[in-house]
């Protein structure tokens, strides 16, 4: 990974959603934005917050949180570790 978050930044690989429930196949526009995943990076924090989050945390995260971006063909969330509800575990 040739993306490092800087600050109090941590970038989240989201978990796939659902394509299958009870036999139903559910098509893209009509699944619902996972809220949960995996951190791939996390930068150093700041001097009033210290970073807690580390890589392969599986956070869940705020519907709304973040900035999606897509980088060789996959899609990363990032946001600030305040974005993060808590680590799963």
């Amino acid at each position: 990974m040739n993306i490092q978050p800087l600050a109090d930044r941590v970038l989240v690989l989201p978990a796939s959603a659902e394509e299958k429930i009870g036999g139903i196949i559910i098509p893209d526009t009509a699944k619902e934005k996972p809220l949960r995943g995996t951190i791939v990076a996390a930068g150093k924090g700041t001097k009033d917050e210290e970073m807690i989050l580390k890589k392969g945390d599986e956070v869940l995260y705020g519907k709304y949180s973040g900035t999606e971006l897509e980088y060789e063909g996959e899609k990363f969330l990032m946001m600030r570790q305040s974005d993060v509800l808590a680590i799963i575990g």
